[in-house]
């Protein structure tokens, strides 16, 4: 049976306040203990993964005409004045329904789970991206070093496409938790190591994949056990480390077939 929605037309409304920073403040998630995921893509990746929502939110011209799948979702459902969506949304054009999912208990890293490490990565849309990447091409889980945009902010979540909800994601990590890990590590470089079309990768392994500008820090490229070069024959100095994942993460699927 459809839970019988709760009705909110005040943009003083507590619940309406808490909505607008999970949208708009990339730390807000960390405050709050749950994550805002608008828009269709999102609600139904986290369903297909056998996920429930908190609460599901849907606009008041909206919840009329709301798909079963997304009115049945959660014990919940909140309506919101059409009016206030435009206040609560960080989009050019806001979906007009949204889950409320609660936090994941933190998790540890999982010492033998092919890995993708992520070094002081700061943009947002490449972080989202790797995900993605990583979820397509094999990969379970993503560690996070301190430094890295946050893992739930609403822009990497956007970014991410519902990959998130296929791994295990572990941020705020130092340098020396990376120890954990025995799956050999590879490291992503412009100017040493082996061309990556010419390597043999290991399976399960950990990419690490180093900040926009500084690269791989020395720190973690004395732990990888090798160095991978994208060969670029058309001159470019560098890759987008967006793209240089997607191609490395690839690569690795690629040499398990």
């Amino acid at each position: 049976m459809t839970a019988t929605p709760l009705t909110i037309h005040s943009r003083d409304n507590a619940f309406v306040k808490d909505l607008r920073r999970l949208s708009q403040d990339s730390t807000a998630y960390r405050k709050q203990g749950r994550v805002w995921l608008e828009g269709d893509h999102l609600c139904s990746a986290l369903l297909a993964r056998g996920r429930r929502p908190a609460l599901a939110v849907f606009s008041e011209s909206f919840w009329p005409v709301a798909p079963e799948q997304y009115a049945r979702a959660a014990i919940k459902n909140i309506v919101i004045a059409d009016a206030l969506w435009a206040d609560i949304s960080a989009l050019e054009s806001p979906a007009r329904m949204g889950f409320v999912l609660d936090m994941p208990a933190a998790a540890a890293l999982d010492a033998d789970a092919p890995t993708v490490v992520l070094d002081r990565l700061q943009d947002a849309g490449n972080v989202g991206s790797i995900l993605r990447s990583a979820s397509a091409f094999g990969f379970t889980q993503v560690a996070a070093l301190k430094g890295t945009a946050l893992l739930w902010s609403p822009k990497v979540l956007r970014a991410g496409m519902g990959a998130h909800f296929a791994l295990r994601l572990v941020e705020g990590l130092d340098v020396q938790h990376i120890d954990i890990l025995r799956v050999p590590l590879l490291a992503t470089s412009s100017h040493q190591g082996d061309w990556l079309h010419r390597a043999a990768l290991p399976w399960p392994c950990g990419w690490i994949l180093g900040h926009e500008g500084q690269g791989v820090s020395p720190a973690l490229q004395a732990r990888a056990r090798l160095h991978i070069r994208i060969t670029q024959p058309g001159g470019e100095e560098s890759l987008n480390v967006g793209a240089a994942a997607a191609i490395c993460l690839h690569a690795s699927a690629a040499a398990r077939c």
